[in-house]
């Protein structure tokens, strides 16, 4: 590619040169912008489950008043 050759070209309509700014504005964004990251996402284990941070129901029967506790 030359320096003379356009970088992109409008085929139809008549945009404005508002519009012109934009779409270029759009499109040096999106050419600057870092690649996404290819590795896959870190699995973690079962201590970040927020479930676990929430408190269980009470199970009535033997012993129930102690385990309504944290302790």
């Amino acid at each position: 590619m030359s320096a003379a050759e356009p970088l992109f070209q409008i085929t139809s309509g008549r945009p404005t040169a508002d519009e012109l700014t934009a779409v270029t504005m759009l499109l040096l964004t999106i050419a600057r912008s870092p690649a996404p990251d290819p590795r896959p996402a870190q699995q973690v284990g079962g201590w970040a489950d927020p479930a676990l941070r929430l408190r269980r129901p009470l199970s009535p029967g033997p012993g129930a008043w102690r385990a309504s506790t944290w302790a």
